[in-house]
């Protein structure tokens, strides 16, 4: 029963890193709906979205140490284990969009500046680096554009143009939109 939960309706994450603060800090669990993407929803511009690694994201980044209810959680299949590798990013671009930032922003989609009220305080929507954090994507239909909200400390979309999906994540029923901050003070995350 668990194990179907987990699948198709909710699913509960840890937050593992600071890449998405101030919406979510480090420890933070949020519940994921895994129920609408099997029924062809797929995530929109703005929504925040757990998602499997596309190709090796999360390299060299360490592994969660989940704590005794965790682990039991993952046991019964109701979270993840610390071996899974799931990122958790906001979606910015969606297929048929063009993404883009020059200098230090604001981040464009389809040539219009994006109003971001989430970019942690202190960052700017893009990076000056050469590193990734100057482009133009177009992103092709069946994938997500995907950064966190913490730029200036997130390995998101910007920082993986050379891999197998060109630096997209493809939208696939094992993703899910991430709804409800449950713990530890619970409030809304979108």
């Amino acid at each position: 029963l668990a194990l179907l939960i987990k699948t198709f309706l909710v699913q509960a994450f840890s937050i593992p890193s600071a890449s998405m603060e101030n919406t979510l800090k480090i420890g933070d669990r949020v519940l994921v709906d895994k129920l609408t993407p099997w029924f062809g929803s797929e995530p929109e511009r703005g929504e925040v979205i757990v998602f499997h690694d596309p190709d090796d994201w999360l390299a060299g980044e360490n592994t969660a140490n989940p704590n005794a209810f965790q682990t039991f959680l993952s046991w019964i299949g109701l979270m993840p284990s610390a071996e899974e590798k799931d990122l958790i990013k906001r979606v910015v671009g969606v297929g048929g969009d063009t993404v883009s930032c020059k200098g230090t922003g604001p981040l464009t989609v389809n040539g219009k500046a994006l109003n971001e009220p989430y970019v942690y305080p202190g960052n700017t929507p893009c990076s000056q680096d050469d590193q990734g954090g100057q482009f133009s994507v177009k992103v092709p239909k069946g994938y997500v554009w995907v950064m966190g909200d913490h730029r200036q400390n997130s390995r998101d979309a910007r920082y993986n143009q050379s891999d197998k999906n060109h630096c997209l994540a493809p939208v696939a029923p094992g993703a899910g939109r991430a709804s409800v901050k449950s713990l530890p003070h619970p409030h809304w995350v979108t």
